[in-house]
């Protein structure tokens, strides 16, 4: 105790006074440190549009308390130890009410969790986030929160809809058509409504849209005027309706549109025919799975979706550590012996310097190694930690890089008697051992990891395959199509394969489903430039091609 107050009185006022504080609250709650409650907006729809802080909150959480989200996978985000509770509402129910919700965050709070509450579009536009906030307040439970990208500005953005525009209004009024099942008496002032200048915008009311547009035209509102409604903004599924304010729900109706949807009436739906750009885009109204690792997922995802594309991760395998964890390390710690060190996947490279770092503390211990890559995947990772590539293949498979050495002698001598460390996952094939050596060359190999079926689905994304089907299922290696139809999973009518490359394409022919698409190039670029290409009949434009490639 006496040193812990000399080192206090050794700092300065502030910081002590800091420590104190902090102290007196963890013996207030009973000798736990004190949680954190994170009210964090997830936007509308795209998972894109999810703010920096939100993602690195997400990433972080030890406590996940989500409502039923647009883009589920981002609870794939999350840690793997975080705890995941849906509070959200589905066929008409919540499954738990504001007030239990409110106690939940604050129960989990005094157990000293890190919690972040996932709301959709911004919690304090209309997502009860204000009631969560009073009741954290309350109880003494710090909390932050964290603006997400509203719906009411975002949904009529992605139908090609301003909100304010010089030429047609310079103001614009937002409002809820869903008040509380127990409110006395409602408090939207719909005259009001009628009566204000500008764009005006609905959040929540698709079922009382009628009655709505019914009103404000009894109030004033000018029949005549444009209106449209966007459903699931933002996603590749989004699916908007024109008309007037009068037509509308006659329209709405007819085109079998139902919540969420957003709702704007003005002069600015007029820019809709040239200022559609999302639902322009080449892949939009398509629903693509992919397959790839949780970790990995990201990447194609996201270029999916700068198309259009409306995603679904269902991550089926995941990395594992090798089943002989002693040889790896040793393979590891005389990695520097060796003439050559080839990777043949960004896993492989991953967990050698995880392994390598848990020995040396310089990668110039790695020594005089050439390094050798498959893919431009692979090369990026090995230069995330300062390595540059001397022999890659044009073609992004084993035996090319085994013809990249048969073909390079003039340039990098013979490789016969030089030493090599094939670092690779247990099941690659052994199409590089066998080369090298028939080549003369010394090949040892350093197991690095082992592919695993993936056993969760977080995000429901399997039940969500079941019932919406999709049009194309992505699968960039052996693992990804074997532990896919293992799953048992119905395929879909009309749905399509779309393989990486050649040992992707002979694995779905063996489990009979031969691919219909099939990358050139065998990477993430060539996966999305072919269905870009198979959906456009052949022809991609400038345009296109530079967006698959950002």
């Amino acid at each position: 105790m006496f040193c812990d107050n000399l080192a206090i009185n050794e700092m300065n006022p502030g910081m002590a006074g800091f420590l104190v504080a902090k102290k007196r609250m963890v013996e207030l709650n009973g000798g736990m440190q004190q949680g954190i409650v994170y009210l964090l907006g997830a936007g509308p729809g795209d998972p894109g549009l999810i703010t920096v802080r939100g993602r690195e909150l997400v990433g972080m959480a030890e406590v996940l308390v989500y409502d039923a989200l647009s883009s589920a996978e981002m609870l794939n985000w999350a840690p793997a130890a975080c705890e995941r509770i849906f509070v959200g509402k589905r066929a008409s129910r919540h499954a738990l009410p504001q007030e239990e919700i409110n106690a939940l965050l604050v129960r989990l709070g005094r157990a000293g969790k890190k919690v972040v509450r996932l709301k959709g579009g911004d919690p304090y536009v209309f997502g009860r986030g204000g009631e969560e906030a009073d009741a954290l307040h309350e109880a003494g439970i710090p909390f932050e929160v964290v603006p997400g990208v509203t719906s009411a500005i975002a949904g009529p953005a992605y139908a090609g809809i301003l909100v304010t525009h010089r030429g047609y209004c310079t103001q614009f009024t937002v409002f809820t058509g869903h008040e509380g099942e127990n409110k006395k008496a409602s408090s939207l002032d719909l005259r009001g409504i009628a009566e204000a200048q500008g764009t005006k915008v609905m959040l929540m009311g698709m079922r009382k849209l009628a009655d709505v547009c019914e009103a404000l035209i009894g109030y004033g509102q000018e029949p005549s005027v444009p209106a449209a409604a966007v459903q699931w903004a933002t996603t590749g599924i989004q699916r908007t309706v024109t008309g007037t304010v009068k037509t509308l729900p006659a329209r709405v109706q007819k085109a079998g549109l139902g919540a969420p949807a957003v709702v704007v009436i003005g002069d600015v739906v007029k820019e809709r025919e040239s200022l559609n750009w999302f639902e322009k885009l080449p892949l939009f109204g398509k629903r693509i799975v992919v397959t790839r690792t949780r970790a990995q997922a990201g990447e194609l995802s996201a270029r999916l979706r700068r198309l259009g594309a409306e995603v679904l991760e269902m991550p089926v395998i995941r990395i594992a550590p090798p089943s002989n964890r002693r040889e790896f390390a040793e393979s590891v710690v005389h990695a520097h012996t060796y003439d050559w060190l080839v990777f043949s996947s960004p896993n492989g490279v991953e967990r050698f310097f995880q392994a390598f770092f848990a020995v040396y503390r310089d990668i110039r211990s790695i020594g005089g190694a050439r390094i050798a890559a498959i893919g431009p995947g692979t090369e990026a990772k090995l230069r995330e930690y300062g390595l540059a590539v001397d022999v890659m293949p044009k073609k992004f498979v084993a035996e090319g890089l085994v013809k990249a050495f048969r073909d390079a002698r003039e340039e990098i001598g013979t490789i016969e008697h030089s030493t090599f460390l094939w670092v690779r996952g247990e099941e690659a094939r052994r199409v590089i051992y066998d080369g090298l050596n028939a080549l003369g060359a010394i090949v040892d190999e350093c197991i690095a990891y082992k592919t695993e079926a993936e056993t969760e689905d977080v995000a429901g994304a399997q039940a969500a395959f079941r019932e919406r089907g999709a049009d194309i299922v992505t699968f960039t290696s052996s693992s990804t199509a074997e532990n896919f139809f293992k799953l048992g999973l119905p395929w879909p009518e009309g749905c399509r394969a779309a393989s990486i490359g050649p040992v992707t394409t002979a694995t779905l022919k063996e489990l009979g489903h031969a691919p219909s698409i099939t990358a050139k190039t065998h990477d993430i670029n060539g996966l999305v430039e072919a269905i870009v290409n198979c959906l456009a009949a052949g022809t991609v434009s400038k345009i296109v091609s530079k967006a698959i490639r950002l």
